[in-house]
């Protein structure tokens, strides 16, 4: 596992290196923002929102996993199909990229590959793409206004029940009651069910759009993994080649010296720099990846409002209780 140390010697290093970091970032992000999906099954779960489920969770996934899941699978696809050892059209020259075949993907579009080169990696990838797209596409009006149909048609028939419920039966006849009796008695729903259903289709709308728009940003967002390993790697390399390697080129006795005084400048520069700078910077950037692009997938912060403790309103509270008594 892991890389051929041989690559630190490679004229293309740079390159190699920084294609597979950014890969794997996209990778372990796809990955993450389709667990942060899942998740929110269980708040559906929870609240008993089952129209939920199929209204927001599965269009929700198929969006995701076929756009970004499919580009994830021609990562890998790549990695495996094509080596130096096999013939000219699935050799590391013919390699389509990644980021292109899926710009194309989008646009409807093709390009022009190298001669004696095709330009998809198997046959019919770009039908199989075009159904892909139209998929996911077709997920969008129904994360749009799925719910909203489903709310406005669910609060209509919960209101008619509620009326019908008010009016008696036929075995304990007719009973008025005023508007303050039948508050209490009314079973309290989801606070999306009181809406209009102007305000529905705009929230609705703005949840969309933003969920659309941020499968892209997400996933470009995760490519902050890649950056802060390109950062390490070069000051890692700094640090061995100015001062470490300078106390092991030294032939003579003074190199036993002049090691270990370049032994104790790396150590001190490998802790403050390497592992307390980078470390913390590591640290923030995790935090922003789980706090938004995770977190963003299943959790709403609708709760109850902050109330700090003051002591002022617990003496109040027990004085009208005693008043009370």
């Amino acid at each position: 596992f892991g890389l051929d140390p041989v690559w630190q010697v490679a004229e293309n290093k740079i390159i190699f290196l920084n294609s597979y970091k950014m890969k794997l970032s996209i990778i372990f992000g796809v990955v993450h923002m389709i667990f942060g999906v899942t998740l929110s099954v269980i708040n559906h779960v929870h609240f008993r929102k089952t129209a939920n489920i199929f209204l927001e969770f599965f269009p929700q996934l198929i969006f995701l996993v076929l756009l970004f899941g499919y580009m994830v699978t021609l990562m890998f696809m790549k990695w495996v199909m094509y080596a130096p050892q096999n013939p000219t059209l699935t050799s590391p020259r013919c390699a389509p990229s990644v980021l292109i075949l899926f710009i194309n993907m989008m646009l409807f579009k093709h390009s022009n590959p190298f001669p004696e080169c095709d330009e998809y990696m198997f046959p019919h990838q770009h039908k199989l793409q075009m159904v892909l797209v139209l998929i996911s596409l077709a997920c969008i009006p129904v994360m749009l206004f799925g719910k909203p149909i489903y709310l406005i048609f669910f609060a209509n028939k919960n209101r008619h029940k509620v009326q019908v419920s008010n009016n008696g039966d036929l075995q304990g006849g007719i009973e008025m009651h005023s508007q303050d009796e039948v508050l209490p008695t009314t079973p309290e729903g989801p606070p999306d069910e009181h809406e209009e259903p102007a305000e529905i289709l705009i929230h609705q709308s703005i949840h969309t759009i933003e969920y659309v728009l941020s499968t892209i940003s997400h996933t470009a967002s995760y490519l902050r993994l890649w950056a802060l390993s390109l950062a390490h790697a070069q000051l890692s390399e700094v640090l061995w080649n100015m001062v470490l390697k300078m106390g092991l080129q030294s032939e003579s006795y003074l190199g036993a010296i002049t090691l270990y005084v370049a032994f104790a400048f790396w150590s001190m520069f490998t802790l403050a720099i390497l592992v307390m700078m980078e470390g913390l910077s590591a640290f923030l950037h995790t935090l922003r990846l789980h706090w938004v692009e995770f977190m963003s997938k299943f959790y709403t912060g609708t709760g109850y409002a902050f109330q700090p403790f003051s002591f002022k309103h617990v003496l109040e509270a027990e004085e009208h209780a005693a008043a009370e008594d």
